[in-house]
């Protein structure tokens, strides 16, 4: 009887990386003694530092990506990288690489798509009570408008599926990326988890690239955008009533003393509150058409993300089957 030949999955470590040369080292030797068999790559987002020269020298594979922006490395890392796993982290030693095993094993044993690691000491952020505000009320705010899914979603630990990772469209072009990670999750019902671990502290001299306000203005108007996209009726809806609400206001009056005297003395009230109802009406329509148009986007998003092979052996399987079907064809190597 023959015997299932199991393989090993073939893991990458994802560091996005900018000015870290204090901590690049550290992280990627920790990273190469936890997970001996995983590929390591760094990301080099136009370090001004010895970050590059410190992450080759070791032993992680170095790659430049030249656009500014954690959303475009993680875009072109997503790209670039064939794995059955991908783990990504940090490149400033706030995240212990000692936890990615744990990591890594739930998402094998829960079959989940994406496992965060919460920070348990996110509090503290290296000492920056902005972020730490920022963090909470963004938090409240994505449970309000998108579900109860994640309690912490910018935890930058994470791990993936290849199913994720290759149906994830990516748009995002800065920190604001680990809220669209964790939007199209929700929004397509992916099997998700999270687990609370250790948040450490950057050590001297190396200071975080997160800016509280351009960064948190960025992030809201990722958060109305993304919002625009999944949820079209609520986001129209919303100024439907607004406008609606501004509409009777001025309108009731106008109305209240047509009623007592025949005339209407007040014309340019009339016509700002009709014009505001016609407004209402525009936004009320507009977002029942784009209701339709992103329930049809959010199923062509999981039927793609269906027809993503899970891992390498489901490739092999995938690839000889269509060998066996078109046996004049030399298949390509999964």
């Amino acid at each position: 009887m023959p015997h299932e030949v199991r393989h090993e999955p073939a893991i990458a470590v994802l560091l996005p990386c900018y000015n870290e040369e204090l901590t690049i080292a550290e992280v990627v030797r920790r990273f190469r003694e936890t997970l001996p068999s995983a590929a390591i790559y760094v990301y080099d987002n136009n370090s001004r530092d010895l970050t590059a020269l410190k992450a080759r020298a070791a032993g992680a594979i170095v790659i430049r990506e030249p656009r500014q922006g954690k959303g475009n490395v993680v875009r072109r890392m997503f790209a670039d990288i064939d794995a059955d796993i991908y783990l990504m982290a940090d490149g400033d030693g706030t995240y212990a690489p000692e936890d990615a095993p744990q990591l890594i094993n739930i998402l094998q044993t829960e079959r989940c798509d994406m496992v965060v690691g919460t920070r348990r000491g996110v509090a503290d952020d290296a000492g920056r009570s902005g972020h730490a505000f920022g963090n909470r009320i963004f938090n409240s705010l994505y449970k309000r408008l998108f579900g109860t899914d994640f309690t912490d979603i910018f935890s930058g630990y994470r791990v993936f599926s290849r199913r994720f990772v290759k149906s994830f469209p990516a748009v995002s072009g800065g920190f604001e990326i680990e809220t669209e990670m964790s939007v199209h999750a929700s929004q397509l019902k992916l099997p998700v988890s999270e687990i609370a671990l250790d948040y450490g502290r950057r050590p001297e001299g190396s200071s975080s690239k997160l800016s509280t306000y351009r960064d948190g203005a960025r992030i809201l108007w990722m958060f109305a955008m993304l919002m625009k996209e999944t949820q079209p009726l609520r986001f129209f809806g919303a100024f439907a009533i607004f406008f609606l609400a501004s509409s009777l206001t001025l309108m009731t009056p106008v109305l209240i003393e047509f009623a007592q005297t025949g005339l209407v003395p007040r014309m340019p009230t009339w016509v700002l509150s009709v014009g505001l109802l016609l407004l209402s009406m525009l936004a009320m329509m507009t977002g029942l058409i784009l209701d339709s148009v992103s329930r049809g986007r959010a199923e062509q998003k999981r039927i793609f993300y269906l027809s993503v092979p899970s891992g390498r052996v489901e490739r092999r399987e995938r690839t000889s089957e269509t060998a066996k079907a078109e046996p004049g064809k030399t298949p390509r190597a999964a």
